[in-house]
């Protein structure tokens, strides 16, 4: 998606949104006053779903926010996922199969809000051998997100090209941390890694190179349909009982995303500052590579939809056995 296309939405819905963060009193005639702060428990994941947020942070802490935020920052998507299932979050970023499967966990309990990443997964090699999907026929793939959005997508992926992984292509999966500590030091070839890990691996290890972006591949099959790996989802609960916080943080926040994509290097410096991201200078880099988007609206559906049929199809257990129904999609009260 292009940079100039996420700015204008996300004014858009700034402009929109503003609007639901201010209380008249139509008794008395006096000027309109904010309402009262709502605190808002916010749950962050490192890496490419927390970095769009990372403005918002630094607002945040300096009481320049409608909300008042209380943070946690989780290492790992399960991590986020069970904070979210056991209500110790009102608000979470996470991967869009892991919204789908919440939402069927707790019984609608949970809903989409906004659409925060594209696809962000990259094939590094350390070599000259592969150019295209096929070219992994008969090879062994180091991988991260067994069981979540890059397991799917790179069975789908595969498929499309006529392998099947675990038989046509060995992949085996390790932690975020420990394939890309592995691959920087060049003790793995081949990998498949989201930004920003992918982006540290190029910079500490010069003999690595980025021989495939998935998002170019999905996108070289002509699909209509946007791979959204990251989302942000609300409580119901917290959403019905405090609808103003709700559209407050959907500005904020889009404000937040917006001002990383327009300023990487200080966003980097957040990124880093909030250990959403280990180095600010990798952080920086990644924010090129991190499809940063923000789409909080009624496309939601539209645009997600046929990529969780894709999902299902490919393993129904993958968005929660079955797909999410409409009140899954969060709309303004």
């Amino acid at each position: 998606m292009k940079k100039s296309l996420i700015i204008v939405l996300a004014l858009l819905m700034s402009l929109t949104l503003f609007s639901g963060c201010v209380k008249k009193d139509t008794d008395n005639g006096e000027e309109p006053n904010e309402t009262a702060q709502t605190t808002v428990r916010l749950g962050l994941i490192k890496g490419p779903t927390g970095m769009g947020a990372s403005y918002l942070l630094e607002k945040s802490e300096k009481g320049e926010t409608v909300n008042i935020y209380e943070t946690s920052l989780a290492n790992e998507p399960s991590d986020m996922i069970a904070m979210v299932a056991n209500g110790s979050v009102d608000i979470a970023a996470v991967p869009t199969n892991s919204a789908s499967a919440l939402y069927n966990k707790t019984s609608g309990a949970v809903q989409l809000l906004a659409l925060n990443t594209g696809c962000v997964l990259k094939i590094l090699e350390q070599g000259e051998t592969i150019d295209k999907m096929s070219d992994l026929k008969g090879r062994t793939i180091y991988a991260t997100g067994q069981g979540a959005n890059p397991e799917y997508i790179l069975n789908y992926m595969l498929e499309q090209y006529g392998l099947k992984a675990g038989e046509d292509v060995t992949v085996e999966y390790l932690d975020s941390a420990e394939l890309t500590t592995k691959a920087a030091s060049g003790e793995i070839d081949l990998c498949m890694l989201p930004v920003p890990a992918a982006t540290t691996v190029l910079m500490k290890n010069d003999k690595m190179r980025l021989a495939l972006s998935l998002e170019e591949e999905w996108n070289h099959m002509n699909r209509a349909t946007l791979v959204t790996m990251g989302c942000v989802v609300v409580r119901r609960e917290f959403a019905e009982a405090n609808p103003q916080a709700v559209e407050a943080f959907l500005k904020e926040y889009g404000e937040s995303i917006n001002y990383v994509v327009e300023n990487p290097t200080e966003g980097g410096k957040l990124c880093a500052k909030f250990e959403i991201v280990a180095s600010d200078k990798i952080a920086e880099k990644a924010i090129e590579d991190a499809e940063l988007i923000f789409i909080a609206d009624e496309r939601i559906p539209v645009i997600i939809k046929d990529y969780y049929q894709i999902l299902f199809d490919a393993d129904p257990k993958s968005v929660g056995g079955k797909l999410p129904g409409e009140d899954f999609y969060y709309t303004a009260q």
